[in-house]
């Protein structure tokens, strides 16, 4: 009889743990579920011109110099206004409410287009460490439950080069006075892209430079933005950045995967934007001038007209910064400058 009511109470001991483990399942599943659609909702409403991302489970926030307190409430709770957007993901404006932080550019990559963060995280912390004048610093990469990123930048209210360069041209020859200033913006964009190219045992490939991923300080500084964005996004992705990169005049012509991208065809594309700068005109049109020898032709009247140029710059001065740009975007890779060499020219003509 002892034995028959020890059983019964095993046998209930046990039928009760197996029903609350059976609740404990259905309660983190159903738990992660509404995690899920409360993400989803989310995304929904970011679609509009603000935003305000819910926080989740299973999220991480990696901090860089420069916002070592900042906190994913301090993300999630910041209002934000659309400021672009690509078929991978949305750029926000949006201002985080710490002391050390402010105003701040906030890249969101969707999850489906986004790496995995264990296959990435070596390129992160690099990335994330590199601070030069001339780049554009990570502050911080927030990862959401779905694999979703937020990568963290701070705001530059000038603008980008491409934006400057319609200013000039749109103000006509009373602004031809400026070429001094273009031709720093050029040597700064030389060093910082020398600094991806030759601060590491290993280059940083930027693998999408162009006009509008250069952006100006107050005193119109340059920093390169969106420098190794590719390292991070899925190969799909990554090769749309690179088909429109082509679209817009930009890519090197040896260059057919995203994966090649290297030294040489970067300084293809600094080659193209060099020539928007000394030009005046847009990428696609300075790519026909690669191939047009009538240099003369070629060079905007405002440009080569002394009576409008700086009085430390001349034409000759022009002409050299036009046929470097040319040298830059040879057809053959192994006839480009590196990018040492770049800055050494561009400092002897800023010298003659």
């Amino acid at each position: 009889m002892e034995r028959h009511r020890n059983l019964l109470i095993i046998l209930t001991v046990v039928s009760l743990s197996l029903f609350l483990l059976l609740c404990s399942a259905l309660y983190l599943y159903f738990r992660r579920r509404c995690a899920i659609r409360s993400r989803r909702s989310c995304e929904d409403s970011m679609e509009g011109k603000s935003f305000e991302l819910v926080k989740v489970e299973a999220e991480e926030l990696i901090v860089f110099p420069g916002c070592e307190h900042l906190s994913t409430k301090d993300i999630l709770d910041a209002p934000g206004e659309v400021v672009g957007k690509s078929s991978y993901g949305t750029l926000y404006r949006a201002t985080i409410r710490i002391s050390d932080a402010g105003v701040m550019l906030l890249r969101f990559i969707h999850p489906t287009c986004s790496r995995r963060t264990r296959d990435v995280l070596t390129a992160i912390r690099l990335i994330g460490l590199m601070r030069h004048p001339n780049l554009v610093p990570l502050r911080a990469l927030y990862v959401g439950l779905r694999g979703e990123k937020l990568f963290i930048y701070p705001y530059y209210a000038a603008g980008n080069l491409a934006q400057f360069l319609k200013e000039i041209s749109a103000a006509g020859s009373s602004e031809t006075k400026r070429w001094r200033i273009i031709y720093e913006i050029s040597l700064g964009i030389a060093r910082g892209l020398d600094h991806l190219h030759n601060s590491l045992q290993k280059p940083i490939i930027h693998g999408n430079l162009k006009s509008k991923n250069v952006l100006l300080g107050a005193d119109l500084q340059p920093h390169l933005s969106d420098f190794g964005l590719h390292l991070f996004l899925s190969p799909s992705a990554a090769q749309e950045i690179l088909e429109a990169s082509a679209i817009q005049g930009y890519r090197a012509p040896e260059l057919i995967k995203m994966k090649e991208a290297n030294t040489k065809t970067d300084i293809y594309s600094f080659g193209i934007v060099l020539l928007e700068l000394i030009t005046l005109k847009d990428a696609p049109s300075c790519r026909l001038l690669v191939f047009d020898s009538k240099i003369y032709d070629t060079l905007s009247s405002e440009v080569v007209d002394n009576g409008g140029m700086d009085q430390n710059w001349s034409t000759e001065a022009l002409l050299r910064c036009y046929q470097l740009a040319i040298s830059c975007c040879s057809p053959s890779p192994a006839l480009r400058p590196d990018i040492k060499l770049v800055i050494r020219k561009l400092e002897e003509i800023g010298c003659s």
